[in-house]
């Protein structure tokens, strides 16, 4: 089965202005492809590149070099190369990203936050706000949370939010950074169900899992990120 999402020599460094200019490397070479309805673990040491590697991914960091291929509307897209409208467009339609914090939008209730992306991809406001609803209620928010701005919620309830808006569309492709960090074992087991019944409509999931209970139960294989020597 063709690929999903596949890189081909993705490269990433930084580089540190207020340090005379020195080069950081961390990504270097690397080569990752995931299938439709499998989900990759990334794994490696703290400071291998994990996080880098999942912003590249999203777009949220520029590549240094090589080639990130999303199949969109039927087509490779090299969104190592894309600009900010097409992004956009990559972002509603085929590829979503949970990460461990919500940054949360004063004054906006949890709902309508979780409802923004399937409104975005023209859902009917009302079919959006029960869809939401739905998710909330089964990541355990309560009615009473869910119309409240979640920027005074735990952490936990806020991982919940994210987690919710995350899947709420069934992106073709989803990023997971560390979804079941702040979660009790009840909530935990949910995003397992979530993230498998993603996987069973086709979802490719690439994910960083530092729960190896978790990552043991969704992961179909690991890929290691490997940490590279610090170069000026």
């Amino acid at each position: 089965m063709s690929a999903a999402l596949r890189t081909e020599g993705l490269c990433k460094s930084f580089t540190l202005h207020l340090q005379g200019g020195v080069r950081l490397p961390v990504l270097e070479g690397v080569d990752l492809a995931v299938a439709p309805g499998e989900c990759v673990a990334l794994a490696g040491p703290s400071g291998a590149g994990k996080s880098t590697l999942m912003r590249c991914l999203y777009g949220n960091y520029g590549a240094g070099g090589g080639r990130i291929w999303l199949r969109h509307r039927g087509a490779m897209l090299d969104i190592a190369r894309a600009d900010a409208r097409l992004m956009r467009e990559v972002r509603t339609e085929t590829l979503g990203h949970v990460s461990q914090f919500l940054r949360a939008i004063p004054r906006v209730p949890a709902l309508d936050i979780v409802a923004a992306p399937l409104l975005a991809r023209g859902m009917a406001p009302e079919a959006a706000r029960r869809r939401a609803a739905a998710l909330l209620a089964r990541l355990n928010l309560p009615p009473r949370l869910q119309g409240l701005p979640p920027a005074t919620f735990s952490g936990g309830e806020q991982q919940r939010v994210n987690l919710a808006r995350g899947f709420a569309p069934g992106y073709p492709v989803l990023l997971l950074d560390e979804p079941t960090a702040s979660l009790d074992a009840a909530n935990r087991a949910v995003v397992i169900a979530m993230i498998e019944e993603a996987k069973a409509a086709g979802t490719a999931v690439i994910g960083i899992f530092h729960d190896a209970e978790v990552r043991g139960r969704v992961a179909d294989r690991v890929f290691k990120v490997q940490p590279l020597p610090n170069a000026a």
